[in-house]
């Protein structure tokens, strides 16, 4: 400023004053690939680091923009068929609201503890699962709030036993909302699914 200012006063014109400064601004380091790299870091400031499970290698999520389309169906029907494959498969029903694995998977029960006091999951058609439904009663009343939901998250993602997995499965709750969010920014994600529910136009009433 200093320097358009004496420019100014010696006569010299503002736009070749400000050519100056521009010309003295991109020679001393600062190219466009910096500029976007600091723009990079800014919007990175409050997004947690990822941190990879230990003991699994891949983790596919199944998820929705909506509930009744076929998702825990389709996590469990990939979970299977990597199975098939005899991959070491692990099973996560992430919808804490409405827990649906444990009946899927025909698996009732609590998780035992080990000594260093992490969940061991339940085991069928030789897939790991584990889900809220074996925490708490089918039928108890629970009100989740945001803070309770990233605890439970969290437990499930990070106090488990997994074991050595090739692949752990993550069946998301429908829609988008602290979960999703909580789970694709805290762990590394090698893959997603995304089911979607094609609605006819025959079907939809005109008002």
């Amino acid at each position: 400023m200093a320097q358009l200012c004496g420019a100014r006063s010696r006569g010299v014109g503002t736009s070749a004053a400000l050519a100056a400064l521009a010309a003295r601004f991109w020679s001393s380091g600062s190219t466009p690939e910096s500029v976007q790299e600091r723009q990079k870091r800014l919007m990175a400031r409050g997004v947690p680091k990822q941190k990879a499970i230990p003991g699994v290698k891949q983790v596919i999520v199944v998820a929705s923009g909506k509930g009744g389309v076929g998702k825990s169906t389709t996590a469990v029907n990939l979970a299977l068929g990597l199975a098939a494959y005899e991959a070491h498969v692990g099973l996560l029903d992430a919808d804490v609201h409405g827990p649906s694995i444990p009946r899927m998977m025909n698996l009732k029960g609590t998780p035992a503890l080990t000594d260093s006091n992490l969940m061991i999951p339940l085991v069928n058609y030789g897939i790991n699962c584990m889900s809220m439904g074996f925490l708490v009663e089918e039928t108890a009343p629970i009100v989740w709030r945001g803070l309770m939901v990233m605890s439970a998250i969290e437990k499930l993602l990070r106090q488990v036993e997994w074991g050595q997995l090739d692949y752990l499965v993550i069946d998301m709750p429908p829609g988008t909302g602290d979960v999703q969010l909580s789970i694709s920014q805290n762990i590394p994600i090698s893959g997603h699914c995304f089911i979607g529910c094609r609605t006819s136009s025959k079907h939809v009433s005109k008002s």
